[in-house]
């Protein structure tokens, strides 16, 4: 790792790792909550996109990257797409069933008390979510750093799934596995600094 370090390649191939990661995740949190708590609270929508899903989480993730690259080519976005497609059911399930879990007491609350409709997704919608979207966060990160060490081993030139492809083929276990050292730590690192944080603050309503 310190060689790796020194010479510049770890550092570099860890930030266009990090760059693709975060790019994926957060196209699919996004796109991903908002589809979920639009099904979750529309029965005709449900009913209407609940077998696409159901498709999504069930196609395995090297093929939908492999078809992506066959379609659009070994570019940059069908690899952060291919991350993003893969991770989007999983966040949707996710929201839709706190979309679904919603009370309607507190609803008809806000609406005796007549707040506003942005008051009424500040103070009542959202903090009821809040538990499901950091859960859909923190299992979207887990998948979401396995499957891009995927997409880059299969069709990227640089990060480190391409290095560890590269290590691989020459049988050099000890800088596979100091890549792979070096990438657990940023993935904790994330974990304690700003999952954790956030998640603490977010719910800190609940005592």
């Amino acid at each position: 790792m310190v060689q790796q370090t020194e010479t510049g390649a770890l550092p570099w191939n860890l930030a266009i790792t990090l760059g693709r990661v975060v790019a994926a995740f957060a196209l699919s949190l996004v796109l991903g909550s908002g589809l979920g708590i639009a099904m979750g609270r529309s029965r005709r929508l449900d009913l209407w996109l609940d077998n696409a899903v159901t498709v999504l989480l069930n196609l395995p993730a090297l093929v939908l990257i492999v078809l992506l690259y066959v379609w659009f080519g070994l570019n940059e976005v069908s690899a952060i797409v291919a991350v993003a497609l893969n991770k989007l059911p999983n966040t949707v399930v996710t929201m839709r069933e706190g979309a679904r879990a919603l009370d309607p007491a507190l609803a008809e609350m806000a609406h005796s008390f007549r707040m506003s409709r942005w008051r009424t997704m500040r103070h009542v919608i959202l903090p009821q979510l809040t538990p499901y979207f950091f859960a859909a966060a923190r299992s979207g990160l887990a998948l979401i750093w396995k499957i891009v060490l995927v997409v880059e081993l299969l069709g990227r030139s640089n990060g480190v799934g391409f290095q560890i492809q590269i290590y691989f083929q020459l049988f050099d276990v000890t800088l596979i596995l100091a890549y792979t050292l070096a990438f657990i730590l940023v993935v904790q690192l994330i974990e304690w600094g700003a999952v954790q944080p956030l998640e603490r603050r977010a719910l800190r309503w609940r005592g």
